[in-house]
């Protein structure tokens, strides 16, 4: 069995799928900002996927550049989540609706 253009976009789908239950489902910053990174990664897998399948590098480009942003964006959040963490000692989400405490 070969695997095709709709395999990718199951998986992506299931992948964006449990990413979203992730960040609404979950109190935890950390597993929140995986999540996030989870539904990226779904969309790069469609990207790539068609890509292939139309034999086309627009969209490669697309993912490299995507790719990048995740990355800094991982960056900047771990930062942020460090710097509220030794504020605080905590990265639940409930904890950081008040901004002064």
């Amino acid at each position: 069995m070969a695997i095709t253009l709709s395999h990718y976009v199951g998986l992506a789908v299931v992948l964006f799928f449990i990413g979203t239950l992730g960040v609404l489902s979950r109190r935890n910053a950390l597993i929140v900002f995986m999540s996030i990174e989870l539904q990226l990664n779904a969309v790069n897998l469609v990207f790539a996927a068609f890509a292939r399948y139309w034999m086309r590098v627009d969209a490669h480009v697309i993912v490299f550049f995507v790719i990048a942003i995740a990355a800094v964006e991982a960056a900047v959040g771990l930062a942020i989540l460090v710097g509220i963490f030794r504020a605080r000692r905590t990265v639940d989400l409930d904890d950081m609706t008040v901004m002064n405490e």
